[in-house]
């Protein structure tokens, strides 16, 4: 049996939308930002050097955006109890993966902004550094 949930699905896509806003920015800071580096870098030292596979699995979660993402998500879905499409738990799952899915749709949107803004500025650092110091100035009659 099917329940669906009295909000119009536009509504909850829209929520959909939105709530992966926070997600993705928080999951990609604390994977990404010079502000968590060095706690990332504890933590991907030890997910290299732990003996046990949970000690090593929970310090890998902090340096993936991919899997922290996951736990960000759930914590969202926690705060705000958003559903999607069915009511109970079964609507928490399906809310879960889809804001993880959507979270990482613009994590990587946001990463290939940044590699083409990086991309134009060396371009251009290398075209100024190619021009000749001297141009000439257009004199005024």
């Amino acid at each position: 049996m099917v329940t669906e949930l009295a909000t119009p699905i536009s509504h909850q896509a829209a929520m959909l939308l939105l709530l992966a806003l926070p997600v993705a920015c928080a999951a990609w800071t604390v994977t990404h930002e010079e502000v968590f580096r060095e706690p990332r870098e504890f933590c991907k030292e030890n997910a290299q050097k732990r003996r046990s596979l949970a000690g090593r699995k929970f310090f890998y979660l902090f340096t993936c955006e991919y899997c922290f993402s996951h736990y960000v998500a759930a914590a969202v879905l926690w705060i705000v109890h958003f559903r999607l499409l069915f009511t109970g738990w079964r609507g928490y799952g399906v809310a879960w993966l889809a804001l993880v899915w959507v979270a990482n749709v613009l994590m990587s949107f946001f990463n290939r902004l940044r590699l083409d803004i990086k991309h134009e500025n060396v371009t251009i650092a290398v075209e100024q550094h190619r021009a000749p110091e001297t141009q000439e100035v257009p004199k005024h009659p």
